[in-house]
């Protein structure tokens, strides 16, 4: 829980899926790379089992640790940014991502907090998560991409 002192930021997206189909997409190297313009994520999705988000062209993006993996209903990532010095120096953030069924679709939560208040990271991923996930949303229901993956 985050408390008065911490940057949060929260988005909620409901999403035509199932469940078991939105943590394929959210946990799959294959699917992810698709919607997070190359990104992959390297971890076996174990309590205590390291995490890594690569770029590309092989680059560390970030970098953390799986807290909790409660399949295909919630996992929590201790997070840090490796790419960009002043971000990196924040140190580690918490990434809460719940999915609950809701009929004919998921209800998709994301929360990102730090126990500081104005982090720079807070405030990037708060650009970066929505264009990730309508990219996850539109390509789970249309089979297309909101802002395609540029090829190099």
């Amino acid at each position: 829980m985050a408390s008065a002192t911490a940057s949060t930021f929260v988005y909620v997206t409901y999403i035509r899926t199932t469940p078991e189909q939105l943590w394929t997409a959210l946990t799959s190297p294959e699917f992810t790379r698709q919607y997070w313009f190359g990104v992959v994520q390297e971890t076996d999705w174990k309590v205590g089992s390291s995490w890594k988000m690569i770029f590309a062209d092989g680059r560390i993006a970030d970098t953390g640790e799986i807290v909790e993996c409660d399949p295909p209903k919630r996992v929590v990532i201790k997070w840090r940014n490796e790419f960009r010095p002043e971000l990196k120096e924040e140190g580690y953030s918490r990434c809460e991502i719940d999915l609950e069924a809701m009929d004919d679709a998921v209800k998709l939560t994301i929360t990102h907090s730090m126990e500081k208040e104005g982090t720079q990271f807070i405030g990037a991923v708060s650009g970066g998560w929505p264009l990730i996930l309508s990219n996850l949303k539109s390509l789970l229901e249309t089979g297309k991409l909101v802002v395609p993956v540029k090829k190099t």
